[in-house]
Parts: structure tokens; C-alpha cells; sequence
């Protein structure tokens, strides 16, 4: 099995105390040098302060290569650009381009007044400037609002064709669901090469639970099971390794070989799989934010 490349999603603090386990977790999972790590964009544009922040924190102190997401969330055209530029101005030149997750109150995405419509419009925007290396969102099962899976390889295709460079996949319990979305991606002619699986280390099952169901990811009767039967052995890390593991090993065995995990801010599991893939520390994280 060949050792995969890795690439790592944080969130930004909104307290003291989570900046302190944002670093941590950063200085625990650098030595396996990612080949990039991104900071997130909260739902509705609630922390584009806050990831701004973290970002070039962490291109400063880091060493890392820090990936910015960006949404069309709350902003015009030219707020949106105008981060941008700021990013690229300081050395940032690895962009998440994202429609973004509405405003609670809002429901569904509404345009803001002069600002994109959709992911695509803000990836040609980006890729008209010459400046970034970007990467998109995809959906080895149906995002909640497409009309099909098949809509979903339809989009990812117009994501691609208007710049965008890597697709990075919504999280999923079993590798079949992203082997049946990679076939359809290369039935429609895509490069599945820059599609990398999105990996989610299950630190609390009810908490991931919640997760997938309001993403529409398919949700296996066994993981209940399975976790059921742990808690009661207070076991539930362990098989939470044991399932990331396996599901890693499984993609890797069918020509995977790039990784992308959402760490949550908490690197323990994530790095635990890391080590079981054969992923050893090479450099140390000296500077300190």
C-alpha cells in the first residue's frame, strides 16, 4: 500500500481557549507535513474575521502551506475579491472556494445584492486573476439540494472547467460511496486525479451523526451498532480507529492516493490514522504564534 499524501481542515478559534487547542492541535499533526492545511468559513459568513486571522497565523508561525476558505455567503462581489487580494498580499495563495452554508434564518442561499450567485461564478472570478491555486467542494453522495447524484458529477464538472484545480469530498462511512461518485466523475470525462477523498475521524458518534444527516450522507445501520456496543466497553476510540483505518486502507488499496481529514481541532484520532497508514513525522513545528 502506498503511503497516501495528507492534507488537513482546522476551524478558526472564537475564544482564548480554543485558539490554545487550535495551535496545539497544529503543532501535533505538522510533523507529518501535510501538503496543505485550510481554516474554515462558518455558516453564513459568521467567522470571516476569525478565519482571516487564523490563516495568516498560521502561514506566519507555521511553515505550513494554509488554505483560505472563501464563500459568496454575505458579502458583494468586490468584499469577497477584496479578501482575496488581501490573502495574495501576504502570501496566501491557497483558496477554498465555497458557495457557503446560509444564515440559519435564511434557509436556502440568496444571492447577496451584488454578490456571486453560486461557486462557480466565484471560482472564474479567482481564476481570472491568476494569483491562486484552488480547490472546490464535491459530493460522493447527494448534496441536499441537487436534484440528483448525477447533478452532482455535473456540477463538480463546471467547478473544474471554470478553474477550479483540486475537488475536496464531503466526509463518508464506507469507501463505495466515493468508488461509485470517482466512476461517474471519469464516465463524464473528469480528471478523478483531483478528486481527494474527504476523511472524518469520529471523535463523538451522536455528534457525527447529527452531522451527516443534516449533509445527506448515508448513515449505515452497523456504525449504530457498532457504536453502541463500544460505548458500553467505553471503547469507542478504538473502533473509531480502528473504522478510519480500515476505510483509509480500503481507498488507498483501490488507487486513492491523496487524503484530505477534517480534523475538527481535535488531532489525536487523526493522527493516530495517519501513523496507521504510514505516515511518520518529518519535520518539527519551531515557531510559536
Amino acid at each position: 500500500m502506498t503511503t497516501p499524501e495528507i492534507s488537513f481542515e482546522f476551524f478558526p478559534p472564537k475564544n482564548l481557549e480554543a485558539s490554545f487547542r487550535l495551535w496545539d492541535t497544529v503543532q501535533s499533526l505538522a510533523p507529518l507535513a501535510p501538503r496543505f492545511v485550510s481554516v474554515t468559513y462558518g455558516a453564513g459568513g459568521t467567522t470571516r474575521e476569525l478565519t482571516r486571522d487564523a490563516v495568516t497565523t498560521l502561514h506566519k508561525n507555521s511553515g505550513l502551506k494554509v488554505a483560505a476558505h472563501l464563500t459568496c455567503v454575505s458579502a458583494t462581489r468586490q468584499e469577497t475579491l477584496d479578501i482575496a487580494d488581501q490573502y495574495a498580499e501576504a502570501g496566501i495563495t491557497d483558496i477554498v472556494a465555497l458557495r457557503g452554508d446560509p444564515p440559519k434564518e435564511q434557509g436556502r442561499f440568496t444571492p447577496t445584492r451584488d454578490g456571486f450567485g453560486s461557486s462557480v461564478e466565484l471560482i472564474e472570478a479567482l481564476a481570472a486573476k491568476g494569483k491562486f491555486n484552488l480547490r472546490v467542494g464535491a459530493y460522493p453522495e447527494s448534496h441536499p439540494e441537487a436534484a440528483s447524484q448525477q447533478a452532482n458529477v455535473e456540477w463538480l464538472k463546471r467547478k473544474l472547467d471554470a478553474g477550479a484545480d483540486e475537488a475536496l469530498t464531503q466526509f463518508f462511512f464506507e469507501p463505495e460511496s466515493f468508488f461509485r461518485f470517482r466512476d461517474a466523475c471519469a464516465k463524464a470525462g473528469l480528471d478523478t486525479d483531483r478528486i481527494t477523498p474527504g476523511i472524518l475521524p469520529i471523535e463523538n458518534w451522536k455528534g457525527v451523526r447529527r452531522f451527516a444527516e443534516a449533509c445527506g450522507t448515508t448513515i449505515p445501520a452497523w456504525l449504530d451498532e457498532a457504536f453502541e456496543k463500544a460505548a458500553r466497553d467505553d471503547r469507542c476510540d478504538l473502533l473509531a480507529t480502528a473504522l478510519c483505518s480500515e476505510l483509509c486502507t480500503e481507498l488507498l488499496e483501490g488507487g486513492v492516493k491523496k487524503l484530505h481529514f477534517y480534523t475538527l481541532n481535535r488531532p489525536e484520532l487523526t493522527r493516530d490514522v495517519c501513523h496507521a497508514l504510514g505516515v511518520t513525522s518529518k519535520v518539527r513545528l519551531e515557531n510559536v504564534a
